[in-house]
């Protein structure tokens, strides 16, 4: 018979929430518990609508998850980084170069930052079929726990009504599952849950990299959820500059990746973000992150869904032209492939790095 206790977790205390006085970005606030009439989430969808063009970020509340099982997940995401012999991870240890696949390990220093600076973050990796590969012993007999909560995404792969897929349709003047059936739970894709730790750095490396953590970029996948932490670290970049995101506590925050940006257009842009050094008073400590990338069927062309009045209505800006669009699966796996490890050329826009992806330039910004 199966036990029925649930295992314990060693706790990872996360440093108290910053006091110093930053410039946020005022991003919008998605109250989930209004989507249980139509009415609700005709108002969500245009709440939605207004904060994404804005920002293109916006923290979702009232989502099903609670407190506790935020912190649970939290103890969890850390077992991986904490609780694994480094023999163990080496031997989990992905290489998305050559497979263009986030899955395990990606070990510190992978990445070049900036001046021959390596970063000092560490994720580890795992496809939302959970079960579908090995784990490291730590980590296995939270699987359930694990799985349980890459299928809670419930804004992504559940047909109830509440999901963010179908408020991102309703804000197309789209049928309701067209972004549900794009990103089918059991298609061919990756979708995949991170847990990640970002490591305090020598102030030489801060010197050198001007206090960035990871450059500018925009994700890739259609949409990104990540859950808040009090760590004041991530930035997007607005119209009046770098502002810092604000922490909620039990809150989500949602992006837009590039795959969105070309379904719609242009019309949702994949958001610049960038993560630093963060203030005075949290530094020292380490910022551990929890991240669901969606990514959409990987059979699916990135070209503009005409069929939305929306798009109709305000035009599109292509990225390329539809007969010489790629996939989710080739875009994907140009942009993992070259993450950083690629040599990134200057741009004639100050401060801006390029490299040209399937014939599609992609900027990051430093």
């Amino acid at each position: 018979m199966p036990s029925l206790t649930v295992p314990q977790t060693p706790r990872y205390v996360p440093a108290l929430p910053t006091k110093e006085n930053l410039q946020y970005a005022d991003l919008a606030i998605i109250d989930l518990s209004k989507a249980a009439t139509a009415e609700g989430r005709a108002e969500l969808a245009v709440e939605l609508r207004e904060g994404l063009t804005t920002h293109g970020f916006c923290y979702i509340i009232n989502h099903g998850y609670t407190q506790a099982q935020n912190e649970r997940m939290f103890d969890i995401a850390d077992i991986p980084m904490s609780g694994v012999p480094e023999d163990e991870k080496r031997a989990y240890t992905g290489d998305s170069k050559k497979t263009g696949i986030f899955q395990g390990y990606k070990p510190r220093q992978y990445w070049h930052i900036d001046a021959g600076v390596r970063d000092q973050l560490e994720h580890y990796a795992c496809n939302r079929h959970v079960y579908s590969l090995m784990h490291p012993q730590a980590l296995r007999p939270f699987l359930p726990d694990i799985d349980a909560f890459a299928r809670f995404q419930p804004w992504l792969h559940n047909l109830d009504l509440t999901a963010l897929l179908r408020l991102m349709a309703l804000s197309l003047e789209l049928p309701e599952d067209t972004f549900v059936k794009l990103h089918d739970f059991d298609a061919p894709g990756v979708s995949y849950l991170r847990f990640m730790k970002y490591f305090p750095r020598s102030e030489e490396e801060e010197v050198q990299t001007k206090n960035v953590w990871m450059k500018g970029h925009t994700d890739f996948g259609s949409i990104t959820l990540l859950w808040s932490q009090p760590v004041a670290a991530l930035q997007i970049q607005t119209k009046e500059g770098w502002r810092w995101v604000k922490h909620i506590e039990n809150a989500l925050l949602m992006n837009i990746g590039d795959s969105m940006e070309f379904l719609t257009g242009g019309f949702y842009k994949g958001t610049i973000h960038r993560v630093v050094q963060p203030p005075i008073d949290q530094r020292g400590y380490t910022r551990l992150s929890m991240i669901y990338f969606s990514f959409l069927n990987d059979d699916v062309k990135l070209v503009p869904l005409m069929a939305s009045p929306v798009l109709q209505r305000v035009g599109v800006e292509r990225r390329c032209e539809d007969d010489a669009a790629p996939t989710m699966k080739a875009w994907r796996v140009a942009r993992i492939s070259a993450y950083g490890t690629s040599d990134l050329r200057k741009s004639k826009e100050p401060g801006i790095e390029e490299e040209v992806l399937n014939g599609i330039v992609v900027k990051h910004y430093n």
